[in-house]
């Protein structure tokens, strides 16, 4: 009895982990017999109920008692749609958008027209124009009759009449065909209106795609019907689409029966005689606020509550006061700012107290991101020493540099900055002047911002008129603002490339793996690319080209490419120079070339692919920006893997290498920029053609063009090892980047500490 006991008490313990999800299976299947058994009998109680089906109950929809949802009651479950395709029709393949907002029906928020006119043009639509155009992201300028010099950075549609009727007229239906269908919204307004961008823009993203709207100050008719209601030119006037829709077929109409001087009661009566809308100045919640101006007003003096809270103020008169009420209205907005931080600032303390951390939890400053804490000394983000008259931290690699440009500007606005944060905290019992900086750091967190420590030599003065000096440290943090997308021009995959090698003696031995990979790449795979060789020949090679031709090979073995390929035709040009100048040589391909040419210039050791060559098309702009990638050059194999078998895992080929970001030899850019940057570069340096020996291409972008230059790492270009000749005869700079380039590219620290250990311990037995 005592074994069986405990046979079963051994069992009971073994079984006990398990008890739970017993008794769960259990009392589920319990359950679902039951609920079975319920289902069972209540369809039974339907099917045996004699008699007529019972009636709908009152107010019912007849649909809603045959089971199906009524009016207003639809059945938002997904239904499987099966495809069928008719085996008599061709097929025929489907064409999908480029993005997916365009496949979706997605429209833009607001488009912003502006009425002006010729005489008014360079005047009030520049203020306009500099004011709120960069806050809007779309804004058209419609006039009858334009000058003869359209002002710089407006978009301005013309249409040969100054009626303002016809000026109406014409500009709704320029926006109905060009803007109807990409837009919800469209706000009118003339150039002698300023209107609030930000509350303009608030202002839609609260109110309803879905409804019919007319919305502004809301005015009477002259003699009309008491109910009826225009919106105010003066003042600006929102619509939205659908209401532009509906009210399209009728312009015409509209146009040829309704008589009247202002456009926007002409409008107004549109709108009411057709489509029976009248203008509302409150619509959802939102109210459409606006100020008049009354003459000699005088913005900065303006405190009354109507004005502060207006999106729209009229008659301005002038430029100058244009200026300054957009001066008064940013000063406001920025009040509201700076008030409702700290106010949030407030809230984050009080709740943060309550939280398990208390007080303690609190980052500086208050809500903004904690800084980054790294997880390993690889991850620390190093400080930057600096004073007022150096940085100890140079782009170029050099310890100790000038302070300069926008890192001089930075330090300044940052040291006025504190000094400004210690007055306003110890005034008036205490007033600073700064002396000197004795220390300064700043570092990049991305998760914040930049954060600078500064120590200060002080000057503090009492109110009696005191004085000492004292060495402060404070420091300070420039977060990082809201993000933004930086609207850019559409630009396709379908354009040709021009590939430019430019090829040296010393080049010889990559040219075959080059013209192979061509061939394999974008020859194969019919990519819209095409290729132009430039045999820099030395004047010596060159005077032997009758008997021994040093490009002999590469010209036979681009013969064979083009008997493989008879549609292909592969050019070369000739040039006989000691120092080959990427400048000079680039000016002789961009002669032979049509401006709008897509130029990818090359190196011998680069891999072409089209997933590059895509990119290339991709992020070069033509008059926008140039792109000039970082390609990933694989390290020396013999001191990485030093005999070991080289790694051939797709998914680990950028493990062994490095981006050479002293390499700018890879270049995407459209000849009519090249050409736009050349002639500003051939102005400076006149006739000084030595110059051109210590630039390259990327130097004639950065100084001589306006253009965006994208610098960016790029996987799709990856070069095997090899050590490049670095020719003396170049400029200092570019002899010195070559330089470190090959020191660079030999290995990573840890791959060479290794070869010096084993070469010592080699050495040492």
């Amino acid at each position: 009895a005592v074994a069986a006991a405990m046979r079963l008490g051994a069992f009971l313990s073994a079984l006990r982990p398990a008890l739970p999800l017993l008794l769960g299976l259990s009392l589920g299947c319990s359950l679902s017999l039951l609920r079975a058994s319920w289902s069972h009998s209540a369809a039974e109680e339907r099917c045996l109920a004699p008699g007529p089906p019972a009636p709908p109950a009152r107010g019912a929809p007849p649909e809603a008692a045959e089971g199906r949802p009524g009016p207003g009651h639809e059945d938002f479950r997904p239904r499987i749609v099966p495809y069928y395709r008719d085996p008599n029709k061709p097929y025929k393949k489907v064409l999908r958008t480029r993005y997916i907002q365009t496949e979706l029906g997605f429209h833009e928020r607001l488009f912003v027209a502006v009425l002006t006119s010729k005489a008014t043009l360079n005047t009030l639509a520049v203020a306009v124009n500099k004011t709120v155009a960069h806050h809007f992201p779309r804004l058209l300028y419609f006039t009858g009759l334009r000058s003869a010099k359209v002002p710089h950075g407006m978009v301005l549609v013309a249409h040969g009449d100054e009626r303002p009727i016809w000026l109406m007229y014409e500009t709704m239906n320029y926006i109905h065909q060009h803007f109807g269908s990409d837009y919800d919204w469209f706000y009118i307004m003339q150039d002698d209106t300023y209107a609030q961008a930000e509350q303009v823009k608030a202002l839609v993203t609260h109110l309803s795609i879905n409804q019919d709207v007319y919305l502004g100050r809301a005015e009477e008719f002259i003699g009309g019907d008491e109910q009826a209601r225009y919106c105010h030119g003066g003042f600006g006037y929102l619509l939205s689409r659908s209401l532009l829709l509906k009210l399209h077929p009728h312009l015409d109409s509209c146009r040829n029966e309704i008589l009247s001087v202002r456009p926007d009661e002409w409008l107004g009566r549109c709108i009411i005689d057709f489509l029976g809308i009248t203008c509302v100045s409150q619509l959802q919640g939102q109210h459409y606020h606006t100020y008049e101006l009354a003459k000699n007003t005088e913005p900065e003096k303006e405190e009354e509550d109507e004005f502060q809270a207006a999106l729209a103020v009229h008659p301005v008169s002038d430029v100058t006061l244009m200026y300054r009420l957009h001066k008064q209205f940013s000063r406001i907005q920025l009040d509201r700012v700076y008030q409702e931080i700290q106010d949030l600032q407030m809230q984050i303390r009080n709740l943060t107290a309550l939280t398990p951390a208390g007080e303690a939890g609190v980052t500086w400053p208050v809500g903004i991101n904690a800084p980054f804490l790294p997880k390993s000394r690889f991850e620390v983000i190093s400080w930057d020493y600096f004073t007022e008259q150096h940085l100890f931290s140079c782009p170029d690699g050099s310890p100790k540099c000038e302070l300069s440009g926008a890192s001089k500007a930075d330090v300044s606005e940052i040291i006025e900055s504190a000094v400004e944060q210690l007055n306003h905290r110890y005034q008036p019992l205490l007033r600073f002047s700064k002396r000197q900086l004795l220390n300064g750091y700043r570092r990049f967190d991305p998760t914040r911002g930049m954060e600078y420590t500064l120590d200060l030599l002080l000057e503090a003065a009492t109110q009696k008129g005191h004085s000492h000096v004292l060495a402060k440290r404070v420091s300070l943090v420039r977060p990082l603002s809201k993000v933004e997308i930086i609207p850019m021009p559409y630009v396709t995959e379908a354009t040709r490339v021009q590939l430019v090698l430019p090829l040296t003696v010393q080049d010889l031995d990559f040219v075959a793996n080059f013209l192979d990979m061509f061939a394999m790449n974008t020859l194969d795979t019919h990519d819209n690319a095409l290729l132009t060789l430039l045999f820099i020949y030395h004047p010596y090679d060159a005077q032997r080209v009758g008997q021994v031709d040093v490009f002999a090979g590469v010209k036979a073995m681009v013969g064979e490419l083009e008997k493989r390929y008879a549609e292909v035709k592969i050019p070369w040009i000739s040039v006989k120079t000691e120092v080959p100048s990427q400048v000079k040589l680039m000016d002789i391909v961009s002669k032979k070339h049509p401006v709008d040419t897509l130029f990818f210039l090359a190196s011998v050791w680069t891999e072409i692919n089209m997933e590059f060559l895509n990119r290339c098309r991709m992020n070069t702009i033509s008059n926008w920006q140039v792109f000039f990638p970082v390609h990933f050059q694989e390290f020396n194999p013999a001191l990485v893997y030093r005999g070991e078998q080289t790694a051939s895992s797709n998914t680990d080929f950028l493990r062994d290498g490095h981006f050479d970001r002293h390499s700018f030899a890879e270049a995407c850019f459209y000849n009519s920029d090249y050409m736009t940057a050349r002639t500003k570069l051939a102005a400076d340096i006149l006739d000084r053609d030595e110059v051109l020996e210590s630039m390259e291409v990327f130097d004639v972008f950065l100084h001589y063009s306006g253009l965006h230059l994208f610098r960016a790492v790029e996987p799709g270009l990856v070069q095997k090892y090899t050590l490049r000749s670095c020719n003396p005869r170049l400029s200092e700079e570019l002899y010195h980047r070559c330089v470190l380039s090959n020191l660079e590219g030999l290995a990573s620290r840890s791959h060479l500490a290794m070869a010096l250990f084993e070469q010592e311990q080699a050495n040492s037995t």
